[in-house]
């Protein structure tokens, strides 16, 4: 999970609740999928905002029990093992820092269609590979700068910038329809204004993004 260093870690790092992420959720949400769902913590945002049911996708198996106390049910694992074990399919799929820490995640973004409903959504949220931070270290620094959590989480597989993730959500399968950032720092949001938001992808230090599936996916992400 990657968190912003001025932001509250409260609950850990499997215990986040995301409501800045809820709050960009389009209603109603129907039934929802959270793959690395952590202790469940989102799930209360997710009910209040109507979901009808929420299923759970969680490797870290003292987590996942904990989450089992408010889903409605949770699979313990890589969603690989359990994604043709899915009663039923999703109307909204949470992938809250989880393609990052994956060695493939087209085959996963390719595979979540195969449990998408029709016009179904699915909302990502990863770190920003072109964070002026990360320009700093490798380029003032000579170090990628691996950290235990955050950013540079030792455990993250594959990084992106805005335009790669975007490229790969669209070969997959889904259109994206917006994407999102936390809000910017005055000095940071002014710097953007004043030149029409190119410094952004400097700045940004997460990017979310909402895409619809498509009725197909393309030919190469097949």
């Amino acid at each position: 999970m990657t968190r912003h260093p001025s932001e509250p870690w409260a609950g850990g790092y499997y215990g986040q609740s995301r409501p800045e992420l809820v709050a960009l959720l389009p209603r109603p949400l129907g039934r929802v999928l959270d793959v690395g769902c952590g202790e469940g913590r989102v799930a209360a945002g997710l009910r209040a905002a109507g979901a009808s049911w929420i299923t759970g996708v969680e490797i870290h198996a003292p987590s996942a029990e904990r989450a089992a106390r408010s889903l409605d049910e949770v699979f313990v694992g890589r969603l690989e093992e359990h994604i043709g074990g899915f009663d039923g399919v999703f109307d909204t799929i949470l992938l809250y820092d989880v393609l990052e820490h994956l060695p493939d995640p087209a085959s996963a973004l390719v595979a979540l269609r195969g449990v998408a409903a029709p016009g179904a959504r699915v909302h990502v949220s990863l770190p920003n590979a072109r964070h002026w931070s990360l320009v700093r270290d490798l380029a003032l620094r000579g170090t990628f700068g691996y950290t235990d959590a955050g950013h540079r989480d030792r455990t993250h597989l594959r990084w992106f910038t805005r335009r790669d993730i975007v490229s790969l959500l669209e070969q997959c399968g889904w259109h994206v329809e917006r994407v999102d950032h936390l809000p910017l720092r005055r000095v940071s949001a002014l710097a953007s204004r004043l030149t029409s938001g190119l410094t952004a992808e400097f700045l940004v230090y997460q990017w979310f993004l909402l895409a619809r599936s498509r009725e197909s996916a393309p030919e190469g992400a097949r």
